[in-house]
């Protein structure tokens, strides 16, 4: 069968001057194997900037210096759910990570913000890079480094992805603040109205008189704003009439009508 061919084959034969009744004599020395050099890290880059006015050769300049090889680019805002070229990237990237596992993939970016806005969109990149074990890297700001999403590097991320979404909620506050200051000197957001005092007590009048909604619509003339000498449309007259009626009908109930 195959055990004799298997033996024929693991017999390790003996040197002649090893063999019995001989004395030990040392062999020749053995050169110490030198290590293999680190294999080069892939490093992917990516630079975006968010309007056509805004210039990304410094990022370019930045990344082609760090080494990345390749470089996706684009001018696109990070409000945009969907970035071709940052799909691109990421797609490169776990292409490399799957076809060779144990090179090490630095997905490089100038600073974080060119990542994208808000914890839970920063998040989820952290999450994409740690699933398929590719490191970020940060060439400039306060997180500029290279982090391994898989180790402390998450907790960071995490930690400044929280700081963003802080900020955000920040500026949001401030805003409606600063609605609420406009509402009390008197000036209120929104589109500008389509009917005036006029309009809206002449369409009560139609209506009363029995004139219907469309034939009302049709007699009716904005006066002001971008619709300024335009009939309005017959859902709006709709609109302020039970309006008009809501609040007569409010008026009354307290005794003022």
């Amino acid at each position: 069968m195959l055990v004799p061919q298997l033996r024929a084959e693991l017999e390790v034969r003996t040197p002649a001057e090893r063999a019995p009744g001989r004395a030990w004599q040392a062999g020749p020395a053995i050169e110490a194997a030198l290590p293999a050099a680190a294999a080069r890290p892939t490093r992917v880059g990516y630079a975006r900037c968010s309007t056509a006015q805004q210039e990304l050769q410094s990022q370019l300049d930045a990344l082609r210096e760090e080494g990345c090889d390749p470089i996706f680019s684009e001018k696109i805002s990070t409000r945009i759910k969907v970035r071709p070229e940052f799909i691109k990237a990421m797609e490169y990237a776990r292409t490399i990570k799957k076809a060779v596992p144990h090179q090490r993939v630095i997905f490089t970016v100038h600073e974080m913000k060119r990542l994208g806005r808000g914890a839970a969109e920063l998040l989820t990149i952290a999450e994409e890079l740690r699933h398929h074990d590719i490191e970020l890297e940060l060439l400039t700001g306060p997180l500029q480094g290279i982090y391994n999403p898989s180790g402390h590097g998450a907790a960071l991320f995490a930690f400044f992805a929280g700081m963003a979404e802080s900020e955000r909620e920040y500026i949001r506050e401030k805003s409606l603040e600063g609605q609420a200051s406009a509402r009390e000197r008197g000036r209120h957001g929104g589109r500008p109205k389509v009917f005036d005092d006029d309009m809206i007590a002449y369409a009560r009048t139609l209506r009363e008189r029995g004139v219907a909604v469309p034939d009302i619509a049709r007699k009716l003339v904005i006066p002001t704003g971008k619709n300024k000498g335009r009939r309005p449309s017959v859902a709006s007259v709709y609109r302020i009439l039970a309006d008009s009626a809501s609040n007569q009908d409010t008026a009354d109930a307290a005794g003022l009508g």
